[in-house]
């Protein structure tokens, strides 16, 4: 019913029903961030910088967290990637990105950054032209809308509770052409603010990978990770969701560590992260970019920038219920850790 009203009001009023408080209250964990986004997957596909459709889902989701009462904007900011022709010529594609921030703000000034990026893969050369990755047409439901979509729901649910730590909900843009909003992020923030910034939780590819990954950054304190990384895995464990960390099978990436995602720039500036991912780091090379094992829906076993693959419809089809089984055991392990670290306030 939820979500045919939905519909029925989207011309009206996109995405006003989205946010309120009795609703979210009553309903079971994980279905706001599905129906968030399979909205934004729906609506919004070829999110890529800088594109229309990144624009409009930026603005979407500010909206979504003014709706809920907080204080939003949008930041734009100018970078560039290489694109790369048939004949091998390479020539610099300016972009302008939109990446939208929202206050929870705490007793204390130090902060928790929760971040999903929002973009969807650009091309990066004709061949990715032929191979049909990234475009138009990449609904990118798997990377990144998922993301999107945890992040909104735990928004949406911590909105009213009182935490001593503040907590900034940030959707990036820029990632598939290298983290670029993360590194203007990071960019921005003063020495102090750096200081103060307790923690980076980046939640990026949710859905297609066989298991669902907790990592801590390579320069993350042990102090840190029991707190974060293994406190997340007890309480996977608890719910009896299968979570694990990376097993540490290739060298160049250490056993509990992540990867190759937005948490990787705060990371290298001795910043905490981390790293909630959906892979199989024992499968190809083990580094975590093979997703599940290859079979005739997945033929490389990922489902990277697949305007085929990485769809909902194709999903659906494919890995039935896993849309939502994923976002519902994301959201059970993230709200209650959400609470722990940044300390809720007891009445």
């Amino acid at each position: 019913m939820f979500s045919a009203l939905c519909r029925r009001l989207l011309p009206l009023a996109i995405g006003a029903c989205f946010s309120t408080s009795v609703f979210a209250a009553a309903v079971p964990a994980g279905h706001i961030a599905n129906e968030q986004a399979r909205h934004i997957a729906t609506y919004f596909p070829g999110r890529m910088t800088g594109s229309p459709a990144e624009m409009l889902s930026a603005d979407y989701v500010r909206q979504q967290f003014s709706l809920m009462g907080y204080e939003s904007d949008i930041r734009t900011f100018k970078s560039r990637f290489i694109y790369t022709s048939k004949d091998n010529r390479q020539n610099w594609h300016n972009v302008t990105g939109s990446t939208v921030i929202a206050a929870h703000e705490g007793k204390a000034s130090q902060q928790i950054i929760v971040m999903a990026h929002l973009d969807t893969y650009a091309p990066h050369s004709d061949t990715d032209v032929e191979k049909n990755l990234g475009g138009l047409t990449l609904q990118g439901i798997d990377d990144n809308a998922m993301g999107v979509g945890v992040m909104l729901e735990l928004a949406e649910r911590l909105k009213d509770i009182p935490t001593e730590y503040s907590i900034r909900f940030i959707a990036t843009s820029g990632e598939e052409e290298g983290k670029l909003g993360a590194e203007n992020i990071l960019k921005r923030m003063s020495p102090e603010e750096k200081k103060n910034t307790l923690l980076v939780i980046n939640l990026d590819n949710l859905v297609v990978g066989d298991k669902l990954y907790f990592n801590s950054g390579k320069t993350t304190p042990a102090s840190v990770r029991k707190l974060t990384r293994d406190r997340a895995l007890k309480i996977a464990h608890s719910h009896g969701i299968q979570a694990i960390s990376n097993p540490g099978l290739n060298p160049a990436y250490p056993k509990g560590t992540g990867c190759c995602n937005d948490a990787e720039i705060f990371d290298k500036a001795g910043i905490p992260v981390l790293s909630v991912e959906a892979t199989n780091w024992s499968l190809g090379n083990k580094d975590g970019f093979q997703q599940r094992a290859k079979s005739h829906a997945f033929p490389e076993g990922t489902s990277w920038h697949n305007v085929q693959l990485d769809n909902q419809q194709y999903i659906d089809k494919t890995l039935p219920g896993r849309i939502e089984h994923r976002s519902r055991d994301v959201v059970r392990v993230m709200l209650p850790l959400m609470k722990e670290l940044a300390k809720v306030k007891k009445a």
